[in-house]
C-alpha cells in the first residue's frame, strides 16, 4: 500500500514561475511545509536587516568618483536610527551643517542653478542604494548628457522630502531622489525613484513622480532610466510634476531633452 505524499502540493503550483510572491506554498497537515516556514524566516530577517543597515557612504562616493561623478555627503536632522524610525519628520530636514556645506562646497563642485540635481539617500533600504543607485545612473547617462555635471548628493538618515531642501539650496529645477523602499519580505533592495520640478521645503507627494520597485527583478535599470529622462524632459516642458505629469512613456518612440525650465521667482 502506498503511503500518502507528507506535503500536499498546491494546484497552483505552476505559477510559481510567474511571480516572486509566496504563492502555492503546499501544506503538511495543516501548516505550512518546514521548507517555507524557514525561507519565510531567512525572508523576514533580510527585511529588517535591510532597514537597520548604515549605508557605507566612502564606499559609494569612492565608486561614483571612479565613474566620473562628484559628490557631497550629507545628512538629515535624524541623529541615528532610532530617530529616523520614529520621528520621520526629522529625516525630511537637513541638519544644519549639512546645509552650510551644500552651500559652500555646491558652489565651488557645480555651477549654479543647475537644471538636475541627483540625491542618493539611504531610505528605509540602504542595501538599495548601495546596489542600484549607481547602476541607474549609468543607464541614464546617454539619455541625458548633463547628468554626468550635475549635483550629485549623498544622504544618510534620509526621507523622500530631503531631497526638496536640498534642490532648494542648489538652485535647482528639477531633483531626483533615488531611495531605498519599504522592504517587503521578497525584496530587500527595492530602489524607488522620485522626481520634482521647483523643489523647495514643505511640499507634498502630490508634487513629485515616483518609479517604484527598480532592480534586476523588478524594473530593470535601462527601463526605469528611460521612464526617468521621459518624465524629466516632460517635466520641464510642462513646469511641473506630480499630478500634473503623466507617465505616458511606454507609448513615447523616443527621449529628447526639452529647453530649460523658467522658474519663477522664490
Amino acid at each position: 500500500m502506498k503511503k500518502p505524499a507528507i506535503i500536499t502540493p498546491d494546484p497552483w503550483l505552476g505559477l510559481q514561475a510567474l511571480t516572486r510572491a509566496r504563492i502555492a506554498l503546499g501544506r503538511a497537515g495543516v501548516s505550512l511545509p518546514t521548507r517555507e516556514v524557514l525561507r519565510f524566516g531567512v525572508a523576514h530577517a533580510q527585511a529588517r536587516d535591510a532597514v537597520h543597515q548604515p549605508l557605507d557612504v566612502t564606499r559609494l562616493r569612492a565608486e561614483l568618483a571612479d565613474a566620473g561623478f562628484a559628490s557631497l555627503a550629507v545628512r538629515s536632522q535624524a541623529v541615528d536610527r532610532g530617530m529616523y524610525l520614529c520621528r520621520p519628520d526629522r529625516g525630511r530636514l537637513l541638519a544644519p551643517e549639512s546645509l552650510a556645506l551644500l552651500v559652500q562646497e555646491g558652489g565651488r563642485l557645480w555651477a549654479p542653478a543647475p537644471r538636475l540635481a541627483v540625491v542618493l539617500a539611504d531610505g528605509l533600504s540602504s542595501l538599495a542604494t548601495a546596489t542600484h543607485a549607481l547602476p541607474v545612473l549609468q543607464a541614464l547617462k546617454p539619455q541625458w548628457p548633463e547628468l554626468q555635471a550635475a549635483p550629485l548628493i549623498i544622504a544618510s538618515q534620509a526621507r523622500v522630502a530631503l531631497g526638496d531642501e536640498i534642490g532648494h539650496a542648489l538652485g535647482a529645477e528639477l531633483v531626483v531622489v533615488m531611495i531605498g523602499e519599504r522592504p517587503g519580505l521578497s525584496s530587500p533592495d527595492s530602489l524607488g525613484l522620485y522626481l520634482t520640478a521647483r523643489p523647495r521645503p514643505g511640499l507634498t507627494d502630490a508634487w513629485r513622480n515616483c518609479i517604484s520597485n527598480v532592480r534586476p527583478e523588478g524594473l530593470a535599470y535601462p527601463d526605469a532610466a528611460r521612464k526617468l529622462a521621459y518624465l524629466m524632459a516632460g517635466a520641464i516642458a510642462l513646469g511641473r510634476t506630480g499630478v500634473d505629469l503623466k507617465d505616458d512613456s511606454d507609448a513615447a518612440p523616443a527621449l529628447t531633452t526639452a529647453a530649460p525650465l523658467r522658474v519663477e521667482p522664490r
